[in-house]
């Protein structure tokens, strides 16, 4: 398994397989942006394959983690040491939630940003190809962080590459930058994350550079799902412990499906209709 980046890291956490072997026992596949951010994501994905035998889950994180906050104890960080930080705190992840496979791919913002960067499409094409994912989870299309909107659109266009009946048969756009509990019920997909609780806060706290810096991630994505789950239906007590919410964006990555923006744009509609 070979990247374009030589910055890129493939860890197998148990050590029992070859990288190709571990990448093809995946059955839940999260592409996100940063490190962290799978954590905040999939949680619902995670536990599934903690909870079902013979279910994997693999992470891919495609930008390096430049540019991020160095307060406190990393203050005297250089952006460098504090990518390689980031890196081992997303190993220790994987290590933590048991998964099959974790890849960093280490591009930069700049060029996830860019449509058609070769060495973008080409790994997630790779990634994509070397295994047969059931979900996949991405990001939001209303996600207003601009890196985590470009990193969608780049797994949508390396999933569209792939031969029809090679694709996943489920694509869900998860929360981390904007809530997604403003989607019309019928157009948002319920995620258990109330599952292994002490394992969810430890996948979160794992990122210390993150957390003590002075972004609780640990706390708020902890406390949203909470919210979501309390605030899902005001007549009928709470049915799961921790929701995230989700939106199917699978129609998006089939040959003649709509274009993602006017799929998002379709979704806001429906919503202004029903607030009108």
């Amino acid at each position: 398994m070979k990247f374009s980046n030589p910055q890129a890291d493939v860890f197998v956490p148990d050590g029992s397989r070859t990288p190709e072997q571990a990448l093809r026992a995946v059955t839940h596949l999260c592409i996100a942006a940063h490190q962290d951010d799978i954590e905040i994501m999939a949680q619902g994905g995670i536990s599934d394959c903690l909870d079902q035998p013979g279910k994997a889950f693999g992470g891919v994180v495609v930008t390096n983690g430049a540019g991020s906050p160095r307060t406190g104890a990393y203050s005297s960080h250089t952006d460098a040491q504090m990518q390689g930080v980031r890196r081992e705190e997303q190993r220790e992840a994987a290590r933590l939630g048991r998964y099959a496979i974790q890849i960093q791919l280490a591009h930069t913002s700049a060029d996830v940003k860019t449509p058609g960067h070769a060495g973008v499409a080409r790994d997630l094409e790779q990634v994509l190809a070397g295994c047969r994912p059931e979900v996949v989870y991405l990001h939001n299309p209303a996600d207003k962080h601009d890196t985590h909107v470009a990193v969608l659109l780049r797994a949508v266009h390396a999933i569209r590459s792939l031969p029809a009946g090679q694709r996943p048969a489920r694509v869900l756009g998860c929360e981390v930058w904007r809530d997604l509990d403003w989607l019309m019920d019928a157009d948002r997909v319920a995620m258990d994350s109330g599952r292994h609780p002490e394992l969810a806060r430890k996948l979160l706290t794992v990122f210390d550079s993150q957390v003590s810096g002075g972004k609780r991630y640990d706390l708020a994505a902890i406390g949203r799902r909470l919210a979501n789950a309390t605030f899902h239906t005001s007549h009928a007590a709470d049915s799961l412990q921790g929701i995230s919410w989700g939106v199917d964006i699978t129609p998006v990555t089939r040959d003649g499906g709509p274009s993602l923006e006017d799929f998002t744009a379709s979704l806001v509609h429906r919503m202004g209709a029903d607030v009108a």
